[in-house]
Formats: structure tokens, C-alpha cells, sequence
């Protein structure tokens, strides 16, 4: 009687909108969860093909755990890094698969001026910015995580 009494005073509780003491959630086996929305931005400046599978294979793995609809991801390339966005890149399958997957792919249009590569040049799908460095600053500005393989 006094658990269905305790139970029935939870339920009250929530139906109010009140806060439940968690030790009351755990007897009543209520268990409330909110779902937080992740921002990751991941920088890439190297051009080293098993360097961007552990980036591509990172950022699929923050985009399971969190799930695909609580996390926004977006990979910078910049420097030697946007060497993999380039149309006749070895890694082309595997970016079109993390560009269908969700995660956000852009490159730095001043590396691209100082390598002399116009978008006909990149890999169709990508983003560009017009500096990566500036991309990641105001990332971490708005409270992105950074991370860098």
C-alpha cells in the first residue's frame, strides 16, 4: 500500500510538472531523460589518407552514440588536409558516405586559392568557407566542440 501510495504521489508530481527526488524516480521505476543536441567540428590539415579514415571513422562514431538526429558534425579541411576533397580522391567514397550520413564537409577557399583549385577541382557535395581558421574560431565562439585527430 504504501509503494502504490508513493507511485501514485510520483505520478501526481509529474503529471505537475513537479521535480521528483531522484531516489522517489528509482522506487517508482520512472525515469525521466532529456535529450541534449551535440555540435562537433572536427579540423583536418593533413592529407594523409589513414589520417582522414580515423577522422571519417570518429566522427560516424560521435554520430551513433549520440545518435544522427542529436548531433551536428562538420569537418574543416584545411592546409594539406583539403588534398582529400579533391575530385580525384582516394577517400571519395567514403567522404559521399559521410556527406549522405549527415556530417557537414567543408573546405578552406584560401588553401584552395594558394593551391590554384577552383570547386570544378573538389569532390561534388562539399561546403566551403571562405577560411577554415576562421570556420573553427567562430565554431568554438558559438560553444561547438573541437576536436582533431
Amino acid at each position: 500500500m504504501k509503494n502504490m501510495l508513493r507511485c501514485a504521489l510520483i505520478a501526481v508530481a509529474l503529471t505537475a510538472g513537479m521535480a521528483v527526488p531522484p531516489a522517489q524516480a528509482d522506487d517508482a521505476a520512472v525515469q525521466t531523460t532529456s535529450v541534449k543536441h551535440h555540435h562537433v567540428v572536427f579540423q583536418i590539415s593533413d592529407s594523409a589518407a589513414d589520417r582522414w579514415r580515423m577522422l571519417l571513422a570518429n566522427a560516424k562514431k560521435v554520430q551513433q552514440t549520440f545518435g544522427k538526429q542529436n548531433v551536428d558534425i562538420e569537418v574543416v579541411a584545411l592546409g594539406p588536409g583539403i588534398d582529400q576533397l579533391r575530385f580525384e580522391s582516394v577517400l571519395g567514397d567514403d567522404i559521399n558516405q559521410a556527406l549522405d550520413s549527415g556530417i557537414k564537409i567543408v573546405a578552406c577557399e584560401n588553401t584552395m586559392k594558394a593551391k590554384h583549385l577552383t570547386n570544378a577541382d573538389m569532390l561534388p557535395n562539399i561546403g566551403y568557407v571562405p577560411s577554415g581558421a576562421v570556420e573553427l574560431i567562430e565554431k568554438e565562439e558559438a560553444g561547438w566542440v573541437y576536436l582533431r585527430p
